[in-house]
């Protein structure tokens, strides 16, 4: 018996489960495609966006040639937090590097906040999705056991046709589980190496403007 026929022949909670680990399945393996291939875009625009900075002659050079390279919108929101504005707000506050600061601190956090985008859902999935098969198998084996009790004789292939068949809901649940761990691991890798290279950046831009005149942040 496959998982279909399981489905079909099986009572509502069994086709709950089956179900939830379809769309589980289905959810984690469409964030899977769609965050590979952001990663990947990714990872070669941030080096070529830093590298169109610095070799730009000023900031308004600067965010012409990076914007023609950040598909992602990674690196030009941390250019754009530079351009401080006068304020008589408490955001205004402070000297050019503690505003430069702020600025370049929250934008790196939206910036990361897009990238960490799905990966919740895959360490979801991951963690939850063996209990789910499993919440499956063992309703399985209660239902395939209530089923005997009328029978006169009970044998072992009574027994085992029923339970191996609920087993599938157990390593239906490790299907879904074990590709949302893995790249979960692997992209949470992508993550951390543009998440560094962002970072980096930012210090550097910090460095760069902190000292200069408070007119020159605006170019």
């Amino acid at each position: 018996m496959n998982m279909t026929q399981l489905f079909s022949q099986g009572d509502a909670l069994t086709k709950v489960v089956a179900a939830l680990l379809l769309l589980m399945s289905v959810a984690s393996w469409v964030v899977i495609f769609w965050k590979g291939w952001l990663l990947r875009r990714a990872l070669g625009d941030v080096a070529r966006c830093t590298a169109a900075f610095w070799q730009a002659a000023s900031m308004e050079d600067a965010h012409v040639k990076v914007a023609a390279f950040d598909r992602e919108s990674l690196v030009l929101p941390l250019i754009t937090a530079t351009q401080l504005q006068a304020s008589a707000t408490l955001g205004g506050a402070g000297n050019k590097a503690q505003q430069l600061t702020r600025g370049l601190r929250d934008a790196l956090h939206a910036v990361l906040h897009k990238l960490q985008f799905g990966q919740v859902l895959l360490a979801t999935v991951g963690a939850t999705a063996p209990f789910v098969g499993l919440l499956g198998t063992v309703w399985g084996i209660y239902h395939a056991l209530v089923g005997l009790t009328g029978s006169a004789q009970i044998t072992i292939e009574k027994i085992s046709g029923p339970v191996g068949e609920s087993l599938l809901m157990t390593a239906a649940g490790l299907a879904v589980a074990i590709p949302a761990v893995l790249a979960y691991n692997v992209l949470g890798r992508g993550i951390g190496r543009i998440e560094a290279d962002l970072e980096g950046f930012a210090r550097d831009l910090l460095d760069l403007l902190a000292d200069e005149p408070r007119s020159g942040s605006a170019n």
